[in-house]
């Protein structure tokens, strides 16, 4: 039984497919306001990503399940200076963050956009991610994956069987 529905965490669809000029930006989020942001930048039309992870728990011999932002307190979006400002003047908003480095953003979002769309839970994986980079560590007898997104200095781990992992060429 899910606890709410699973909001849209990236719009439009193709944001990753698209030639969009304007620059990617960071809003850092009161804390549990990611989703009411992405509802805001949906009806504004404002392109944002916003990635989720299903979290299941048990209580009361009933499965509960509830959608968590994969970057608690940040939703990524673009926009030009008056976006910026909208973003910005949002009570969900805490600031809005700058990017330096659009190119290493973009990669890393997509790169985690991708492993969603491979059908990763960005937790447990299955199959293999050829083509993705990052650092591969072993804890406990199993290989993780380990992706950072530099701006916000955090990074996701996907986890997947060692017959999975190649050295870098």
């Amino acid at each position: 039984m899910p606890l709410l529905r699973k909001e849209a965490e990236i719009f439009p669809d193709d944001l990753f497919d698209r030639a969009i000029v304007e620059p990617w930006r960071v809003a850092h989020v009161r804390s549990r306001h990611e989703k009411t942001l992405g509802r805001e930048l949906l009806d504004r039309r404002i392109p944002y990503y916003m990635p989720q992870i299903e979290q299941t728990k048990r209580r009361t011999g009933r499965t509960f399940r509830s959608f968590l932002p994969l970057f608690s307190g940040y939703v990524f979006f673009r926009g030009d200076a008056a976006a910026r400002d909208v973003v910005r003047r949002r009570p969900a908003v805490i600031n809005v963050l700058d990017v330096t480095d659009q190119d290493l953003l973009a990669s890393e979002l997509a790169q985690i956009r991708r492993l969603q769309l491979a059908g990763a839970s960005l937790r447990v994986r299955e199959g293999a991610f050829a083509g993705y980079s990052g650092v591969v560590v072993r804890t406990k007898g199993t290989m993780r994956l380990i992706v950072q997104v530099s701006a916000l200095r955090q990074q996701v781990a996907v986890e997947f069987d060692r017959e999975h992992v190649s050295p870098r060429r």
